[in-house]
């Protein structure tokens, strides 16, 4: 049976974290974002943002990180496993700010294969900016128009999880892959 890993994407502040910990809750094997990790632990070395003053580094560690989950979800014994954004974030984040990027990062988006990708948009009532979250609503609506137009770009079928309720948008991510 082939491995079902499942990204969960979508813009700063749409409550990807908060469907993650509720499907952790439920039992279903899932990966955490790691980009505030890794910003907080840059912060941790006195460096504010590492993603703007140092895109390269800061995407190369993600890229670093995401392969690894990626390795490790196909080691899980669960069925579906569920991860907080793909490798294509990391090229669509790269898109949004202008920065270029190895060809290497576009090779393991092509090598690097999700079973399905649920993308959640924009929602203004959660949105909180925070010490890791540097982007306004305004740039938080044109990183989603970024990551849809990347993971197409490598052939993915987006479904898009309704604005409502947390246990509503974990249901329906569950129906849909029934």
């Amino acid at each position: 049976m082939e491995k079902e890993i499942i990204v969960i994407t979508g813009g700063p502040g749409t409550g990807k974290s908060t469907i993650i910990d509720t499907l952790i809750e439920k039992g279903y094997a899932c990966y955490p974002e790691i980009s505030r990790e890794v910003t907080l632990e840059a912060q941790k070395r006195g460096i504010d943002q590492l993603f703007l003053t140092e895109p390269l580094l800061f995407s190369q560690m993600l890229l670093d990180g995401r392969l690894k989950q990626y390795q490790n979800a196909h080691q899980e014994e669960n069925h579906p496993v569920f991860i907080d954004r793909g490798i294509p974030d990391i090229l669509a984040y790269m898109e949004f700010s202008g920065d270029d990027y190895p060809d290497y990062f576009d090779q393991h988006c092509n090598d690097t294969r999700y079973h399905k990708v649920f993308v959640l948009p924009p929602w203004e009532e959660i949105y909180v900016s925070d010490e890791a979250r540097y982007e306004n609503f305004e740039q938080a609506k044109v990183i989603y128009d970024h990551l849809k137009l990347t993971y197409k770009k490598y052939g993915y079928e987006l479904i898009e999880v309704p604005i409502g309720l947390v246990e509503e948008r974990v249901d329906f991510i569950l129906e849909y892959l029934k």
